[in-house]
């Protein structure tokens, strides 16, 4: 089962009581207050982690707790603090705060760790309100109650590649290919009812890149028809887009009108998809009407293109390495941008 948006309702730990106690020893007659202070209540930490590809536990167990601190003791001894409690999820998380509907929360990468609710601080002890006016003191605070809240997580898949297509043109078939994924094939629409993550190894380069397989979009994914909509978030963060196209033409439809009619729905859905770089996949090109397809979408469509054969695996080897091309000038794009900005705004802070 693949879940990727579900609420859980997490609580911090309570901060421990603190302890009302005095020194009883033999020899001292003023031994004075010696009540320890109460532990601090656990914090509710977020932690990436590519183990997770899905938030499926937390739906099936939305409530998360930390320990609560220990109470103060005799003896000027402390309690200890309450548990962490450590919700692992994927890298590309968010978090929603469900009251106010703001994102309080990102993990994007593996090993990543940030505090989302923070545990109450311990009571003092009696030690604590010792003075030269009251001696022997017998008051002692209670632990502060932990932070409470209730989020929505939401899984936005990070992944190099976003595979977009119609149902049957060959997406999953694709997938099976030139990755590690396993994601079922068969021959009716709608095969794949969740985004599939699949690695694309390069053992000559020591690298890999990761593809987000979408489910089938159809006419009106961005209004919400259709499998696809709920899955076009996983494929906001890649570096690029492909899209997988029959051209062989089955069942009288026309390559380009697949190809624009699946722009416009990425676009309806966030147009800054369309900024991203794109490469069009031309599939099913042993069928014998695909090579005059063919022609006649590159006259008219300008774009990246990039022929095969899923039944054949003609053009594999060559699509691996235009997508490892195509994604690395992708980077190094964004790197460059990156460095750019940074550079202008130390400027600025240099002028003022």
């Amino acid at each position: 089962m693949f879940v990727d948006e579900t609420k859980v309702k997490v609580q911090a730990g309570d901060g421990g009581r603190g302890c009302v106690s005095f020194r009883r020893e033999k020899y001292e007659a003023f031994g004075g207050p010696n009540g320890g202070d109460g532990g601090k209540g656990g914090d509710v930490i977020l932690g990436g982690s590519n183990n997770e590809n899905n938030l499926t536990r937390y739906r099936f167990q939305p409530h998360w707790s930390a320990g609560r601190g220990e109470h103060g003791r005799g003896s000027d001894q402390n309690g200890a603090q309450g548990k962490n409690c450590v919700l692992t999820v994927p890298p590309g998380t968010l978090v929603v705060d469900i009251e106010t509907g703001q994102t309080v929360a990102e993990i994007l990468e593996h090993g990543e760790k940030k505090r989302l609710l923070e545990g109450g601080n311990g009571g003092w002890g009696n030690k604590k309100f010792k003075s030269s006016v009251n001696r022997a003191p017998r008051r002692a605070n209670p632990g502060e109650p932990g932070e409470t809240g209730e989020y929505k997580l939401i899984l936005k898949s990070i992944a190099d590649i976003g595979l977009v297509g119609y149902p049957n043109a060959g997406k999953s078939t694709l997938t099976s290919l030139i990755t590690n994924a396993h994601p079922k094939v068969a021959a009716y629409p709608f095969t794949t009812l969740h985004p599939q993550i699949g690695v694309i190894e390069y053992p000559e380069r020591y690298q890999r890149l990761q593809l987000a397989d979408i489910p089938g979009l159809i006419d009106g994914a961005s209004e919400n028809r259709g499998l696809g909509h709920r899955f076009l978030r996983h494929i906001e963060r890649c570096f690029l887009l492909t899209l997988i196209i029959d051209m062989s033409g089955v069942g009288g439809r026309a390559p380009r009108d697949d190809y624009d009619q699946l722009i416009a729905e990425l676009g309806a859905y966030d147009p800054a998809l369309l900024e991203k770089p794109r490469l069009v996949v031309a599939n099913k090109m042993d069928e014998e009407p695909s090579i005059e397809n063919l022609e006649n979408f590159r006259k008219t469509r300008d774009v990246s293109i990039q022929s095969v054969s899923c039944l054949t695996e003609d053009g594999l080897p060559e699509l691996k390495d235009l997508l490892w091309e195509k994604v690395s000038e992708a980077k190094a794009k964004e790197k460059e941008s990156e460095s750019s900005s940074s550079g202008n705004a130390n400027n600025d802070s240099d002028s003022t």
